[in-house]
């Protein structure tokens, strides 16, 4: 019941997300709208406001972010290894294969702030702020690596921007003056809300029937294969109770909802990510009840 009640609230916005998306008619330019509105300020000053208020104490958080990273890093191994194996044309596995191990981090932190509240969104935020540029590179290598370009792509992701000079707040032991940390927390409480209701918005679970087997393999990557890596070496590390939850909740994650925008802006396959994506996030909701029952 606690897994139920700590998961159905997210799920819930999703769904509406779903019905306002079909029982509206207020057309495509409100939610791109949305989309860049909290892309571009509300999500990053989330990340810079949860990472700069999170002391790095590298003693006590260090285990979870090297579970965190490394899981991630088996994660994209596995997506280039199986490329040799899998029948598809190169622009649709390069597509595909951020989906494998890029992560939803509004479901993250809303999350987390659910089952740990602020020690648990600090936690998240300090995972997110370490795995996004990992993934980013990654995602963005896979699809740019023949014509160049990764450094421009990376230098203006927002989510990067606002991560890194949130941790770097942190490090100058610098006090968040209270006006600014009440505007920051105000815009991080709707990146939360609005971010759930896109990503629901976003859904597209037909019109994709190509490459079966590679759709599969990178779901089973994502919501399989790397939240059971960061299980085990959770336990091999002796990470304690509510710091294993978070770091597999982290892997278990469904992927990002911006790998579309990426796959789309970079010419790879826009309709195939969509496709990934919202399965991905469907199947989530099985999955990732077993993981966080596996590491509680």
């Amino acid at each position: 019941m606690y897994i139920v009640n700590l998961l159905l609230p997210d799920f819930t916005l999703i769904l509406l997300g779903v019905i306002l998306r079909r029982m509206t008619d207020w057309g495509d330019a409100f939610w791109t709208g949305a989309e860049k509105l909290v892309y571009y300020l509300l999500f990053p000053a989330l990340l810079f406001y949860s990472t700069a208020r999170t002391p790095l104490h590298f003693e006590t958080t260090g285990k979870m972010l090297l579970v965190g990273l490394t899981s991630l890093g088996a994660a994209i191994l596995l997506t280039w290894i199986g490329k040799p194996f899998l029948k598809a044309t190169p622009m649709d596995y390069e597509s595909g294969m951020q989906t494998g191990y890029r992560f939803n981090s509004y479901m993250a932190l809303a999350l987390a702030s659910r089952m740990a509240g602020e020690e648990g969104t600090g936690w998240m935020a300090l995972l997110i702020g370490f795995g996004v540029p990992l993934c980013n590179l990654a995602a963005v290598h896979a699809l740019v690596h023949k014509n160049g370009g990764l450094l421009k792509e990376l230098a203006r992701n927002p989510l990067l921007i606002a991560t890194a000079c949130g941790l770097l707040y942190s490090l100058s032991g610098l006090p968040l003056p209270e006006v600014a940390g009440a505007v920051l927390s105000r815009l991080g409480n709707a990146a939360l809300a609005i971010g759930l209701l896109l990503v629901g918005a976003g859904l597209r679970l037909a019109g994709v029937h190509q490459a079966k087997l590679m759709t599969g393999f990178f779901l089973a990557v994502k919501l399989l294969a790397l939240p059971a890596v960061a299980l085990v070496l959770g336990r091999w590390v002796g990470l304690g109770d509510r710091q294993l939850q978070i770091v597999v909740l982290f892997c278990g994650l469904p992927t990002a909802s911006s790998a579309y925008i990426l796959a789309a802006r970079l010419g790879g396959n826009g309709p195939l990510v969509a496709f990934l994506i919202s399965v991905g996030t469907v199947l989530s909701m099985l999955t990732l009840p077993l993981w966080l029952w596996l590491s509680h």
